[in-house]
């Protein structure tokens, strides 16, 4: 049961930011960590940007109302549709508005007391995307807007969970940072702009304490090793989507910014199927 809580105490020092390897458990320790003590401001901060029962899939605004990568929504009611990182379920709530019946997961306890403090007449599961708690051939969709799959060591294992819990004919949409974006400063400026480091180097961005644990991890992957990981679930990769910067949207968020946003691609939206 998820239930109100006090905030999270924020981390007394500032990690140090490095590459270097990360395995499985050391990036799922470290991530539920970090966004049990960041929920809070994280909520803040993008609360109003993602609205309350809202289904953006990225900075730049995408939003499943026009997108409708998960198929028109007349045809969502009734379905049963996992959401992997839900964060504070705001994606969940939108498909529970259209008459789905989803289940909201995050890793993050913190993360799923916000989705309860909005509201959430669905259950909240708290676990890692890469042991899915659920039985085989449970869902007939699995959506993911910046969740989980940016902050794994093995997406293979989590996409392999995703196949296992979806039903034949059934639909995984997931968004992570565009993989172009690791070329790039992590910045909404024009420091942003010029290219700093390899696209080809795969070695995690870890934040670590003053004793070298890792409190925060984010795993990088090009194009062509997203498509391999999708096939090698077993999965078909039916549309990837590259979503354009709309002129209405004036804000910035971390390294996304409209100057940025004009000029290369923030977000990559996989749209797959399971046989």
């Amino acid at each position: 049961m998820i239930q109100e809580a006090e905030a999270f105490e924020p981390e007394a020092t500032e990690p140090e930011a490095t590459r270097r390897t990360a395995g499985v458990a050391e990036s799922s320790r470290a991530n539920r960590g970090w966004w049990d003590r960041n929920a809070d401001e994280y909520q803040v901060e993008h609360g109003t940007f993602l609205g309350d029962d809202r289904f953006v899939w990225g900075p730049e605004g995408l939003d499943e109302v026009e997108a409708e990568l998960l198929g028109p929504p007349e045809e969502l009611k009734g379905k049963d549709v996992l959401e992997i990182g839900a964060g504070a379920a705001q994606c969940a709530r939108w498909l529970a508005g259209q008459g789905a019946r989803p289940v909201a997961l995050d890793i993050s306890h913190r993360q799923l007391q916000h989705a309860l403090r909005i509201g959430a007449p669905f259950p909240l599961v708290c676990a890692d995307a890469g042991a899915l708690p659920f039985a085989d051939g449970s869902f007939d969709l699995v959506c993911s807007a910046y969740g989980a799959l940016p902050f794994v060591a093995d997406p293979v294992l989590v996409l392999k969970e995703v196949h296992r819990v979806l039903r034949p004919g059934g639909r995984l949409v997931f968004s992570v940072t565009h993989p172009i974006r690791w070329a790039f400063p992590d910045e909404p400026g024009p420091e942003g702009l010029s290219v700093s480091a390899s696209y080809f180097d795969r070695t995690p961005y870890v934040e670590q304490d003053d004793e070298g644990r890792a409190v925060y991890v984010e795993h990088h992957r090009t194009i062509g090793d997203r498509v391999r990981d999708v096939v090698a679930a077993g999965l078909r990769l039916v549309d990837l989507v590259e979503p354009e910067w709309p002129a209405w949207n004036t804000s910035e968020w971390g390294g996304w910014s409209p100057l940025r946003g004009n000029l290369i691609p923030g977000t990559a939206v996989f749209v797959c199927e399971r046989s």
